[in-house]
């Protein structure tokens, strides 16, 4: 994370269209490669694949992941091109070789929904897009809005005063005073979900909606965003990435994902004005 000055944007905000200083996370967002196209129809019973057509040409990357995935010729993409379905998807996958803040080799392979009225130019665009990149140009441009998917900070089994934040019991209380009062009523006779109880505290699955695009650095190396020392426990960011408004889920190395927004009210998108972006050392310096 960093700071920016930029100018307010929020049009109901007591600051709106003055200077202020924001919290800002920077996102190293090489492209995805696609690796496979599908074709899914629904079933009494959800959907299933009824086609899929793979890459000719083998990744490196990929092999690592998949040692022995398809190599689909002429008859597959014959038969993508012949099947109806519901639904087309791209099977991509990250490139882990671009990045050197993270120290893992092997790429995660998920799958993106292609969008579009007509079926037909969904699977044209689909079989296009074999084999080639996807850009975050192609997602969302400056100033517009992003959900972010993530895993959160696991922070272990933790009682229920961390947890929940419930009031500590009176200075007289017997053996315990970090626990709650009461599990609840007589009847019904079993402790309900909503209970604050000790268990796990993070690690868990989380989406932030509505994450502002500041600004898209394409070239690091032209744009510097790197502060001096590097960011701390991840380094130098090499290749494209995102500046977001705000603070997101999960340690510095962790894998998010990124969508369009379901809960946008905005209907018009401007790009924001940043006055500075900081750049000194995050490490005391």
């Amino acid at each position: 994370m960093s700071h920016a000055f930029i100018v307010d944007y929020r049009k109901r905000s007591t600051t709106a269209g003055q200077e202020v200083s924001v919290p800002v996370t920077v996102v190293e967002v090489p492209p995805l490669k696609v690796a496979a196209a599908r074709i899914y129809r629904d079933a009494p019973y959800g959907s299933r694949v009824v086609a899929e057509v793979w890459g000719g040409s083998r990744s490196d990357d990929l092999d690592r992941r998949l040692p022995a995935h398809p190599e689909s010729g002429t008859d597959a993409t014959g038969h993508f091109n012949r099947v109806e379905g519901d639904e087309v998807r791209l099977v991509v996958h990250t490139q882990p070789a671009l990045v050197t803040g993270v120290p893992t080799k092997v790429p995660q392979l998920f799958e993106v929904r292609v969008g579009g009225e007509k079926f037909d130019d969904r699977r044209a665009f689909a079989l296009k897009q074999l084999g080639q990149e996807l850009s975050v140009d192609q997602l969302a441009r400056e100033g517009e809005f992003l959900d972010v998917l993530g895993v959160t900070k696991g922070k272990g089994f933790q009682g229920h005063t961390k947890r929940w934040g419930v009031k500590l019991q009176p200075r007289k209380n017997s053996k315990h005073r970090r626990m709650i009062g009461t599990l609840g009523p007589h009847n019904p006779s079993f402790v309900t979900y909503r209970i604050p109880q000790a268990g796990q505290m993070g690690y868990h699955r989380r989406t932030f909606y509505n994450m502002r695009i500041l600004k898209i650095v394409k070239d690091p190396r032209q744009e510097p965003i790197t502060p001096v020392g590097g960011f701390p426990h991840y380094g130098e960011v090499r290749s494209a990435c995102l500046v977001l408004h705000g603070s997101l889920p999960g340690p510095a190395r962790r894998l998010l994902r990124f969508r369009l927004p379901i809960r946008s009210r905005v209907s018009s998108v401007e790009k924001v004005d940043i006055r500075y972006l900081s750049t000194r050392s995050k490490q005391g310096g």
